[in-house]
Parts: C-alpha cells; structure tokens; sequence
C-alpha cells in the first residue's frame, strides 16, 4: 500500500534519500581509500606480503609513544627491513662463491707427519726362499720403523677454465653489490609508500570526524528547529542518515589508519606493540623537474638493477668463455720436500717434484653440454638486460606523467575544498534562514567530503610520485628524503 498525503511523500522521499547516502556511503568505504599494495603508475611498490613488507624487530616496546618522522622511518627500514637483509647475506654468499672458484687458481699447501711401524710376509707379495742360495732366508721382514715429514705443494701454472670461472664469480659478486644497493632503494619505495599511506589514513581520520563534527551540528538544528514545528521531521530523518553515514566512515577510516600503521610498523621493524606517531605532515611542494633525456640517461648510470644486470651479463660470459676453454690443455705442478728416515736423528731430505700437461681428448659430450648451458645462460642475461632497459625507460616515463598528473590534481583538488565548504556555509545559512531545506545542506556535505577525498588523494599521488621519480633515475635513497620536505 502506497503512502498518500503530503506526509506520506515526506516519508517515501526519506526512504529514497536514505537508501541513496547508504549507497554513497558504501562505494565510498570500498573505493575512496587506495590500496596498500601493488603498483601506482609504471612502478612497481613493494608488497606488503613479500620480504620487502616485513622485518626484524630491534628491541622492545616502551611505554611511550614514539615520534616517528619520515626520515626516522626511511633509516630505521634500511636497517631493519627483511627485503635489505636478505640481500646483504645474498651479497656475502657471492663473495663465499667467488672465493670457492678462486681457490682452484691459488696454491694448496699442506704438511703431514707420518711415524710407521710395519712388519711384512713376503710370502703374500709372492717373494719364496725356498731354493737355493736363498734358502732358509726369513720370509718375514720386520718388525721395523721409519718417519716421513713433508711439505705438499700443487699449484696450477695455466688454466684457462678456472681463470674464467673466477672472473665471472668476481663480477656475480659485483651483480650481488649492485642489487644489495638496489634492495635498499626498493625499501625506502616500500616504506616511503607506508609511511604515506599512514599520512593519508590519518587525514581521512581528522576529516571524517570534522564531517561527523558537522553532520551532528546539522542533526541538532534540523531537531530543535523540529520542536519548534518550523521545520518537517523528513529534515530531522535526512540529517540523522546523513550523520550516521559519516560515523560509519569515521569509523572505517580509524580501522584502516590503524593497519596502515601496522603496515608500517611491520616495514620498518618496530617491536611489536610499539606506539608511535607520525610527527611529519603531507608537504606539498612542486618538484623542479628535468628533461625526459636527462632523467633517461641519468636513469642508466644510476639504477643499481641496470648495473647489476650488466655485471650478471658480463659474469654469463666469463663463464661462457670458461666452459669453451674445457677444450684446453691445462698445465699443473706438483711436488713435496721434507724429511725420511728410521728417527728424526737418523734422517735425509727427501722431494719430489712432477709437472703435468693434460690434454682432453674425449669426455662423452659433457664439455660440449657445459658450452650449451652457458650459452643460454647468457642468452638469458642479455635478454633481460634488454627488457630492463625497456623497463627503466617506461618507469622513468609513467613517472613523470603520475607526477604531473597528481600536480595537477591537487591544485584542482584545493580549489574544490575552498568552493565546496563556500558552498557548504551559504547552505547552512539558507537553511538557518528557513528559505531551504536541509536537502541542500546534506548536499553540500556530501561535496566538502568529496573534494576533501579528492585533495588526500591527490596528495598522496604526489608525494608518491616522487618517491616514484627517485627510484625510477636510481636516487631513491638520496632524493627521497630531499623531495619530500618541507619548505
């Protein structure tokens, strides 16, 4: 049964409305808020699931709630950060490799001392005393004793494998420096995305409670001007949806703030339960830019990842090369000197001394096989170097286009917040007056919270986007810190 009279359209129109603010509500709470995760633009942002999102916790919790600033979080992530730390054992786990290959270039040095004692059955080695003249000689010799002391020495003089091999362990270990520096870059991406999201959480905080702050002033008039019968109870049923509407997103915005700080917490390495706060703001501040060639060319000096492939491109061929050089004599000297006799005051020296040319002739098709993989090894390497190249290209461009982009959309943003709360007060002065409803008020809302959404996030791109840039020209530990303060 449909409602009928003029009270019965107030009620129907109040249904409508507070389907219509549930709805905003909604795709707000979804959609307004960016991902802790994932990509903005051409650069890919650490995930918050991979090493680069966890770390190892330094201390304990205090009491206290600690200041964190931009930079403290930056130094404490280079430190403390699973990502950096992985990587600096992986750099040391290349230069124990390169150490193995280059152990069979350098000498092996040894001694022994031996003192023996044997007594020996001629018989068993087939030598018989029982002809003549030797008849009745003792088949059994001993028991007797002699010492033998020596140095040992083998040292290859020419081998061209091995020398190859080193060479290409010698440049891993530079790949593995390289990319060393590279997970530090990428952790001051993660945790300068972190620390902005924590930014961002907590200005959506401070505005949803200055829109609840609002929303109640609204309730409270639309309520008194109610009892006093000058004004319908739709006005009082619209600015009560529209007030809880806003304390359900203050509500998800102090949740979501909360895990972004956990988020960054976890970055950072942050004892578990440690309170801090974020002493820094969002700093707005245009960034001078240089050309797209300048940014290009100083992207492929600069970038770690791009010098780490060259090395592993370098490292590929080295041992291409050693794999080829399989086909090669090798030459290797051998020899000990030391002392034997029945004591040691009854002894000689001794040595021997042996150099040997080697020669491969045929070893089943393995050098043939060695060659093969080494060959797509390289193949490999350079292939992704090619591809890198593309990709810096792309990161240093998408770059720059997020960083106008948000540059423009922030002073859009800002302009929108000024019309939007004008617009807002004049509303409110309207409805004070009496010559509107409060419709229009709840409308104008709506707009203030828009455009201050609108101003968070762009913001946030911004500032993103410089972290962004940095990292994309390979100065993301240096630039980061210079980018984003305040003037």
């Amino acid at each position: 049964m449909k409602p009928s009279g003029k009270k019965g359209k107030q009620l129907f129109s109040a249904v409508v409305l507070a389907v219509w603010l549930s709805t905003v509500a909604a795709g707000q709470t979804l959609e307004s808020y960016p991902s802790a995760t994932g990509s903005q633009g051409g650069v890919a942002i650490p995930s918050s699931q991979g090493p680069f999102g966890g770390s190892v916790a330094q201390g304990k919790a205090t009491g206290t709630v600690l200041p964190l600033s931009f930079k403290d979080a930056i130094d404490r992530g280079l430190q403390n950060n699973l990502g950096v730390l992985l990587q600096s054992d992986n750099t040391l786990n290349a230069r124990g490799q390169k150490w193995n290959e280059l152990s069979n270039l350098l000498p092996d040095l040894s001694a022994a001392i031996s003192e023996n004692a044997a007594q020996v059955n001629l018989a068993t080695v087939g030598i018989r005393f029982n002809r003549p003249p030797f008849a009745g000689f003792p088949t059994v010799v001993g028991p007797f004793g002699y010492l033998d002391s020596r140095f040992f020495l083998t040292q290859n003089i020419l081998n061209l494998k091995d020398l190859n091999r080193v060479r290409g362990a010698i440049s891993n270990e530079r790949a593995a420096q390289y990319s060393y520096k590279d997970a530090r870059d990428l952790v001051v991406l993660a945790v300068g995305n972190a620390y902005l999201q924590a930014l961002a959480g907590a200005a959506r905080v401070d505005t949803a409670e200055a829109q609840v702050e609002t929303a109640q002033a609204l309730y409270d008039k639309s309520l008194a001007q109610q009892n006093a019968g000058v004004s319908p109870a739709i006005d009082t049923l619209r600015s009560r949806v529209e007030l809880q509407s806003r304390q359900q997103q203050l509500i998800v915005a102090r949740n979501d703030y909360a895990k972004q700080k956990l988020a960054l917490a976890r970055a950072i390495g942050l004892p578990s339960g440690q309170e801090f706060s974020l002493s820094d703001k969002a700093p707005y501040e245009p960034l001078t830019r240089q050309s797209l060639e300048q940014n290009l060319e100083r992207a492929f000096a600069s970038r770690a990842d791009y010098q780490a492939a060259l090395q592993q491109v370098r490292a590929a061929q080295r041992f291409r090369n050693a794999a080829t050089a399989e086909y090669y004599p090798s030459i290797d000297v051998e020899g000990n000197y030391g002392v034997a006799g029945t004591n040691i005051g009854n002894s000689h020296g001794v040595f021997a001394v042996a150099g040997t040319l080697r020669i491969p002739i045929f070893q089943g098709g393995k050098m043939h096989a060695d060659v093969l993989q080494a060959e797509a090894q390289l193949r490999q390497s350079e292939q992704q170097l090619e591809n890198l190249r593309g990709q810096i290209d792309y990161d240093v461009r998408t770059a720059l286009l997020d960083l106008n982009a948000a540059a423009d959309q922030v002073e859009v943003a800002r302009s929108s917040v000024e019309l939007a709360n004008e617009t807002l007060t004049q509303a409110r002065d309207r409805f004070a007056a009496g010559v509107t409803d409060n419709l229009e008020v709840v409308q104008a809302q709506e707009s203030v919270a828009s455009a201050n959404e609108n101003y968070i996030s762009g913001l946030y791109a911004h500032n993103l986007a410089k972290v962004e840039l940095a990292r994309a020209i390979g100065y993301a530990e240096q630039g980061v810190k210079e980018y984003l303060k305040s003037k």
